[in-house]
């Protein structure tokens, strides 16, 4: 018996110096929406990424409730009660300024699109500025185009909006509410249906997706706009600690699988979500119109002096000629394919 212990710990030894045997990372990863919402099942197919190409050497913990309430995840990862999430940027306001830019009207009718090129935008200009310091940035990414949602009657002049009143989820989106006259409350997306359904709100800003995601059978109408009246910007984390512990071999893989390969997942599991929840509005009654002319171009002045804004504050957080990066950005979503 003391010989077969002694062979045991010697093949035991010999192993473990051979590299033949190395410990597991499991990440914890919390969501703040269903597991079922888009933003849930990309996280878990970035997962399911990460393990395949370590060779299982990490892997996933999906937890069945998000560990804090959206407004508060980044702070959640930063201090590590999370290992990776996402947020909204604009769910914290003033906090983040140069990310703004993904959040403006009329940039794209395609998520992955927007997201992609923000994500290229992000990488060559905002990521160096720091912004998102205290947690390692996975990617960025943003979701479909926004549209004005209704329960009881159409929209269809800026006048129109100014009578009801709406939830918003932060960001430009706020911004330009605020400077159009309308009566809209920042909350965050999974409080929509009880707020909808007991008539505390007359309708939302949401992409065509949070129809089918957060069940708002209640909604009637929508009234979208060419590239959306407005855009959300995600950031996709992971605890920095968490990441600066990892061999320099895994480390590589998570480099690998993130920026525009992360990107290009929410993005393109966004867009599936959009076209599916279009064909639920149809047989939910919901009458589609476009917004004209004259509301749009009342969007377009307002928005007008809010990229100025944005620009100064931009340039005092050490961005050079953000008017230019925007327009960057704008060409880039037309490239992306």
């Amino acid at each position: 018996m003391k010989l077969r212990r002694i062979a045991t710990a010697v093949l035991s030894t010999t192993v473990l110096a051979s590299g033949m045997v190395s410990a597991q990372t499991v990440f914890t990863v919390s969501s703040w929406v269903p597991p079922a919402h888009t933003l849930s099942m990309a996280q878990k197919s970035w997962c399911d990424l990460l393990e395949k190409e370590s060779a299982g050497r990490m892997k996933c913990n999906i937890l069945p409730k998000g560990v804090a309430a959206a407004p508060g995840t980044f702070d959640a990862v930063r201090d590590g009660l999370a290992d990776i999430s996402y947020t909204v940027d604009g769910y914290t306001p003033g906090r983040f300024i140069n990310t703004q830019l993904a959040e403006f009207p009329f940039l794209g009718d395609s998520a992955t699109a927007t997201s992609v090129a923000y994500q290229r935008i992000y990488s060559k200009y905002f990521a160096p500025l720091g912004e998102h310091r205290g947690v390692k940035t996975l990617a960025v990414f943003t979701h479909g185009p926004g549209i004005i949602f209704t329960t009881k009657q159409a929209v269809t002049s800026a006048a129109d909006v100014a009578k009801l009143k709406f939830r918003i989820g932060g960001g430009n989106i706020n911004e330009l509410s605020r400077a159009m006259g309308w009566n809209t409350t920042l909350k965050p997306a999974p409080e929509s249906f009880e707020m909808l359904s007991t008539g505390v709100m007359d309708g939302t800003f949401f992409p065509d997706e949070s129809v089918a995601s957060f069940k708002l059978s209640m909604v009637r109408h929508a009234t979208t706009f060419p590239g959306g009246l407005y855009n959300t910007s995600f950031v996709f984390m992971m605890n920095e600690d968490k990441y600066k512990a990892l061999s320099a071999q895994d480390k590589a893989v998570v480099d690998k699988i993130s920026g525009e390969t992360a990107a290009r997942i929410f993005g393109e599991g966004w867009d599936r979500v959009d076209a599916s929840s279009r064909e639920l509005q149809k047989t939910q009654g919901v009458a589609r119109i476009a917004a004209d002319q004259a509301f749009v171009q009342a969007v377009k002045d307002k928005q007008a002096a809010l990229e100025n804004k944005w620009s100064d504050a931009a340039q005092a957080k050490g961005l050079k000629d953000p008017k230019a990066v925007l327009a960057e950005f704008r060409a880039e979503i037309a490239k992306v394919k």
